[in-house]
């Protein structure tokens, strides 16, 4: 039987319990997250600049397919792909004796009328000639030179020369292969001034000469200047040939592949500034601050607008604000302070 006393002692433990179950838990210090600085910006819905990717190849100003002018058998083709040669040095030596023993004629028969000429000359003078012996030998003598100057340009024709200085970048004969009047001997690209070759779209809208594109090669982005543009269309493709110039100590290389974003037109879009969107795999997602806290949101953009900034297609609202260059640390409903 409970006495009095242990009856009073059982009542003050049982009050005890029920006070401490009403005092809060505070959460351990090393479990609170302290806000993380960040800076933000606003969606902005509003006109922007459209452009679309166009593709094309970048190939030097100067380039050039060397061919031989006269039938002959190769001498000489001492050079390698990817040779530097210098404007106007030989490369090729055709063996065409013909050519040699048609200038040794040419010459001798030269050299006949031009005495023929002197010696009527000077019995015109003496009055034992005709003038019109003197002009018949006149006309003989400009005959004599002109077949001379035909058959010294074609003993010229033995040696094939580098149009222009730059590097030998196919080479298609060897010694002792013939030479056939048009057919390639070697192809030669000048050293810089590279140009993107690229097929425009006859529905894009037509641009100016001088007028300044953003192409992409491998190497990085590049601003580039158009400098020439097809007015016609080509039936079979509807697309304009451009050519548009890149600065020197670009970083590309002929035959890169490149892709030039050409303006096409104005459209109301919503834009974050680009540094905004991180890419994770296949995804693309945005930080959007909410309740001081920040929101991860899957987005998908539709390219950059040129000025920095990026459209956002789907999974973004104008007015929400969104984390600049969000760090690595940062994380899914984690606290943040926005900082200026």
């Amino acid at each position: 039987m409970l006495t009095p006393r242990l009856l009073l002692l059982l009542a003050g433990a049982v009050v005890f319990g029920l006070s401490a179950c009403k005092r809060p838990v505070e959460a351990p210090a090393e479990n609170r997250v302290d806000p993380l600085p960040v800076r933000t910006a606003t969606a902005q819905l509003g006109t922007v600049a459209r452009t679309q990717e166009t593709a094309g190849t970048l190939r030097p100003f100067a380039h050039a397919m060397v061919a031989s002018r006269i039938m002959a058998r190769v001498a000489r083709a001492d050079f390698v792909i990817g040779q530097q040669v210098a404007a106007g040095e030989a490369l090729i030596t055709l063996d065409a004796e013909e050519t040699t023993a048609r200038l040794a004629q040419a010459e001798a028969a030269f050299d006949q009328a031009k005495r023929d000429h002197e010696r009527e000359s000077g019995l015109l003078a003496k009055g034992v000639a005709t003038s019109e012996s003197v002009r018949a030998l006149a006309d003989r003598l400009r005959i004599a030179e002109a077949a001379r100057s035909e058959a010294r340009t074609l003993r010229d024709y033995t040696t094939v020369t580098a149009p222009f200085a730059g590097f030998v970048t196919r080479k298609f004969v060897n010694s002792g292969d013939l030479a056939a009047p048009g057919t390639p001997l070697f192809a030669i690209e000048g050293a810089g001034d590279l140009r993107a070759e690229v097929e425009v779209p006859a529905s894009l809208p037509i641009l100016s000469a001088g007028a300044t594109l953003r192409v992409r090669p491998p190497s990085g982005e590049i601003t580039g200047t158009l400098v020439e543009l097809s007015p016609a269309a080509d039936p079979q493709t509807r697309t304009r040939l451009a050519k548009i110039s890149l600065p020197d100590g670009s970083g590309a290389h002929s035959g890169d592949f490149v892709r030039v974003d050409w303006p096409a037109g104005e459209i109301t879009a919503l834009t974050v500034p680009a540094d905004a969107v991180t890419v994770m795999g296949q995804m693309e997602r945005v930080f959007v601050v909410h309740d001081d806290r920040a929101r991860l949101r899957l987005v998908k953009t539709a390219g950059l607008t040129g000025d920095g900034f990026v459209r956002i297609a789907a999974g973004l609202d104008a007015g929400e604000t969104v984390v600049l260059a969000p760090p690595a640390s940062l994380r899914d409903g984690q606290p943040v302070e926005i900082v200026p």
